[in-house]
């Protein structure tokens, strides 16, 4: 997965990655949150999922230490990385600014 992922974040449109738990009620508000994202961007940017507790060297390289923690990459670059849920206005505004 590490290597699936090194390759998912060099893509040229933003990747924005949320780092997740099954169990993290706050995790489930962002859900809903990203799926109203989607929606918005649709081919503008990406939106995956990784579950920490399956993928936890993945959360452990990328520094998230509590869920939910969204990152967004472009190019494998870290751009933004933020814990906590976050509305759809301002998560779309991200999106489009680093999409252009």
């Amino acid at each position: 997965m590490s290597q699936k992922f090194q390759e998912l974040i060099q893509s040229e449109r933003p990747v924005l990655i949320d780092f997740f738990a099954t169990w993290c009620q706050p995790c489930k508000v962002q859900s809903s949150v990203l799926n109203s994202v989607k929606e918005q961007v649709g081919e503008k940017a990406r939106i995956v999922k990784i579950d920490v507790d399956q993928f936890p060297s993945i959360a452990s390289e990328n520094g998230v230490r509590g869920v939910p923690t969204l990152a967004i990459f472009k190019k494998g670059e870290l751009l933004w990385k933020e814990s906590g849920v976050h509305d759809v206005n301002s998560l779309v505004g991200l999106l489009e600014q680093y999409s252009s």
